[in-house]
């Protein structure tokens, strides 16, 4: 089964839950079990809130939106996130310390644990930052 499928979000907090509710509903049609789907909505959430928290940190009420679309070719699941927030610089991102016992920080690590691969492209015109998360089904 091929799908590709894509929406806008808000790039605010608010708009997480429904980056949740797409994710979810996305994922159901491809019959993949329960508790996979629930590993890469995490992930997807986990992307989108740091595009809320890192590539718009400092920005007050903007309108700016993401965009986050989900396709899978041959058993190969891409997700990717679009936005026009600050430049990413990949080789800065880092995951802190796991005995560091407190909340946050850990998206990119629960990215990586639950995805195959993770890469910035820097091929889109439109965009700033383009993220593909991909992982085989």
């Amino acid at each position: 089964m091929d799908l590709s499928e894509s929406k806008d979000f808000l790039v605010h907090t608010s708009s997480l839950k429904e980056v949740r509710v797409f994710s979810r509903e996305v994922l159901e049609k491809l019959k993949i079990s329960n508790d996979l789907k629930e590993e890469l909505v995490l992930a997807i959430a986990e992307a989108a809130q740091n595009i809320v928290k890192h590539a718009y940190k400092g920005v007050e009420n903007t309108t700016d939106h993401m965009q986050i679309k989900i396709s899978l070719k041959d058993d190969n699941l891409e997700i990717g996130f679009f936005d026009k927030g600050k430049p990413v610089v990949a080789e800065n991102i880092q995951h802190r310390k796991l005995d560091d016992i407190k909340p946050g920080g850990l998206g990119t690590f629960f990215i990586k644990q639950i995805m195959d691969e993770a890469v910035f492209k820097k091929d889109q015109q439109k965009w700033v930052n383009h993220l593909i998360l991909s992982k085989k089904i």
